[in-house]
């Protein structure tokens, strides 16, 4: 059995219309990947502060964690579905 992602790291719980979430931030300085956004689908570079979710009460993967720019993941409630920025 995998330990939550959440296991022996600070994590805050987040509930909305999309379901409850596990929400741990990254500082900048902790940052060293470059990761796609999905809620504006743009690159997060290495060294740039984000946030890092997954569903809450999960078991899950690397698979289930997203990265989003803090913002982004704020208005999530507020874009539409499968919307892709360039």
């Amino acid at each position: 059995m995998s330990a939550p992602l959440s296991a022996g790291i600070i994590t805050r719980a987040e509930s909305g219309p999309d379901g409850e979430w596990a929400v741990r931030h990254v500082p900048g300085g902790s940052s060293v990947k470059d990761y796609r956004c999905p809620g504006c689908d743009q690159l997060i570079p290495a060294g740039v502060g984000h946030v890092v979710t997954w569903p809450a009460g999960e078991y899950g993967s690397v698979e289930d964690r997203r990265h989003w720019h803090l913002p982004c993941w704020n208005a999530r409630g507020r874009r539409r579905p499968g919307l892709r920025r360039r």
